[in-house]
């Protein structure tokens, strides 16, 4: 399961807004088929590992990282494909929420007389697809908020000059994020004075991958309540597909058609308390799209936003070992008085990217 794993990961940038997923085939005791789910549309794990097994699947063991599923869809059930192979027993890391699955394809495989066991590795497994299996049980997006500071949690300067804060690696490491990403939020007020691309830049991974497969660049998603974004910035000429997304009360056509002729598609959403396109509006609109896994990278009122409205799944701080004083933005606007209001985080991981340091934090479960 190890090693199915392994293989799942290999669709980190490829597979949604499908799952990802690897297979692995033994018998006798011999690996005979391995297999990954590469991008939506084209086999699954399971098939791509049986088809390497060949007749050695009669029999074998199968170890798949989610489970088999049970409906048609762009391709045929990977859960019949399994009875056809005549396997023995499959063990599966997690259960699929897919409404088209959930528990159908473990139960046509114990129908078949195939041996069956779930479980094996299940936290990895859930957490390569927390998004995927939030969105198919009815929830929102996977959430992360991504955030460069200094020491002294500052993200630029009172002008506004924040290149660079932090080193190479890290940027490298945030192109990776947002690679695995199946859109990135931002606010009118980033994009007014930045003029970020928030495309994924190949030469920049710095990891190989798979070089046979496309790289998806995510949707790039501004909230902008006043429609301010002009239409020839970056976030909307680029790559890509761009929707910015207002409220109701904001939307004027003779602003909207700009937009609209260079590119972008204008939707509206609820308002929030101040007039801002609501989080919890926007997320829900992400889902009804297929988006699994949702980045926000934004300054310091959007990100603020976020932690006040409860949307954070994890909160990736890349801190730069430099001072910028009391001057500099902050990275997050909270108005906060007391102790008591503070958003405590715990930390879930920790490492050296280069000259800076990464944290990965995730809401202590006491929340506030």
């Amino acid at each position: 399961m190890a090693l199915a794993l392994q293989l799942a990961e290999r669709g980190l940038y490829s597979a949604h807004p499908n799952p990802r997923v690897g297979c692995v085939v033994v018998s006798e005791g011999d690996i005979v088929g391995c297999g990954w789910h590469h991008r939506a549309g084209e086999a699954h794990a399971e098939v791509n590992a049986l088809a390497e097994a060949g007749a050695r699947a009669r029999g074998a063991s199968v170890y798949v990282t989610l489970e088999p599923c049970s409906h048609h869809g762009r391709t045929p059930p990977c859960a019949q494909a399994l009875v056809d192979a005549g396997v023995e027993r499959v063990v599966v890391a997690t259960g699929d929420p897919n409404p088209a699955v959930a528990g159908q394809g473990l139960a046509l495989l114990e129908a078949a007389g195939i041996e069956t066991l779930s479980g094996v590795l299940e936290e990895p497994a859930r957490a390569l697809n927390a998004g995927f299996l939030r969105r198919m049980a009815g929830g929102a997006p996977w959430v992360r908020l991504k955030v460069a500071a200094s020491l002294d949690g500052r993200t630029a300067m009172a002008s506004g000059e924040s290149q660079w804060v932090t080193g190479p690696d890290a940027r490298s490491d945030v192109q990776r994020l947002r690679a695995r990403s199946g859109a990135i939020i931002t606010g009118s007020g980033t994009v007014l004075a930045d003029d970020p691309s928030l495309t994924v830049r190949p030469g920049e991974l710095g990891d190989p991958g798979d070089k046979t497969l496309p790289l998806q660049q995510p949707l790039r998603v501004v909230l902008d309540p006043r429609l301010l974004t002009a239409p020839g910035a970056r976030v909307v000429t680029g790559e890509g597909q761009c929707l910015v997304v207002s409220t109701a009360a904001a939307l004027e056509e003779s602003r909207a058609r700009p937009l609209r002729d260079g590119g972008a598609e204008v939707v509206t959403v609820d308002p929030d308390g101040c007039g801002r396109p609501a989080l919890a509006a926007v997320l829900g609109l992400l889902a009804a799209r297929g988006i699994n896994d949702v980045l926000i990278e934004a300054g310091a009122t959007l990100a603020g936003a976020a932690l006040e409205a409860d949307v954070i799944d994890e909160f990736w701080l890349y801190q730069a070992p430099t001072i910028l004083g009391s001057r500099a933005k902050p990275m997050a606007e909270l108005a906060l008085d007391r102790m008591a209001q503070q958003h405590r985080m715990e930390v879930w991981d920790r490492r050296v990217v280069g000259a800076d340091q990464r944290l990965i934090l995730k809401p202590a479960a006491s929340g506030h």
